[in-house]
């Protein structure tokens, strides 16, 4: 990545997993290694330890994320959780559009650009997800697939708005798949998307944004993946769930 114009930002994503004694007990194996780290770090839990975690990190130089939020500040939307909630409980991120949401629960990209409306108006930093299935890559067609999710889902989005963005390109075939995108595919589709964003929002716009690198990184790829020029870190999954494995992709993004 270009150290020069961004930080590395290495943010995991939890899923459904751990409880609150759980949660506890990793990140406390997490903050010492993540202590000299120089890149930024977020751990994304699930709700129900997003108060447990934001207490847990205190102190620390680790930050924490919600991996879910809904678009209305409140109402009759049973089971949802608005910004001001995740605001107010500590949360400075949250991911919006994850392939699992997408794929499972019916996420689409005018949701996905009504949560990250919301999320920037509440104060929070939106890690919004973008990438293409296996079928859509091997058709040659990824570049549309990820130029068009670029486009709707910051439908509307102010180019200062655009700066406070996180976005993670997740191919989704690669996603707890155990399949890893080659260096150059990374590298490759990160700058396909801050390509995008520079013919919407200008080169110093597009300079400014984190663009990650979500499928499968792990402590055996994180080096030479975040060595990309374009690879600015990584939203890690299975990986974020072992502070042994978590500590050497920060070790990574550090150098």
């Amino acid at each position: 990545m270009n150290k020069q114009l961004r930080k590395a930002v290495i943010a995991g994503n939890w899923k459904m997993n751990k409880t609150r004694s759980e949660a506890v007990t990793l990140i406390k194996e997490i903050i010492p290694l993540a202590k000299d780290a120089d890149c930024d770090i977020i751990v994304c839990v699930p709700f129900t330890n997003l108060e447990t975690a934001v207490e847990a990190v205190k102190g620390t130089n680790i930050k924490v994320g919600a991996q879910n939020v809904h678009f209305e500040e409140a109402g009759a939307f049973t089971g949802e959780i608005s910004a001001s909630m995740l605001k107010e409980i500590g949360a400075e991120y949250v991911i919006i559009g994850h392939s699992e949401r997408r794929q499972y629960f019916g996420e689409t990209d005018e949701t996905v650009n009504k949560r990250t409306k919301a999320a920037l108006a509440a104060g929070l930093i939106p890690i919004v997800c973008v990438g293409e299935l296996l079928w859509e890559r091997e058709t040659g067609i990824t570049e549309e697939v990820v130029s068009r999710q670029i486009k709707l889902d910051l439908n509307g989005i102010s180019s200062e708005d655009c700066k406070k963005l996180i976005i993670a390109y997740e191919p989704v075939w690669a996603i707890g798949t155990g399949k890893t995108a080659t260096n150059e595919q990374a590298d490759e589709a990160c700058a396909l998307i801050r390509g995008r964003l520079a013919s919407l929002y200008g080169k110093d716009v597009a300079d400014a944004v984190t663009i990650q690198y979500g499928g499968s990184m792990n402590a055996q790829n994180a080096t030479e993946l975040v060595a990309k020029e374009n690879v600015d870190g990584g939203l890690i999954g299975g990986a974020s769930l072992k502070a042994a494995d978590f500590g050497v992709i920060i070790k990574a993004a550090s150098q």
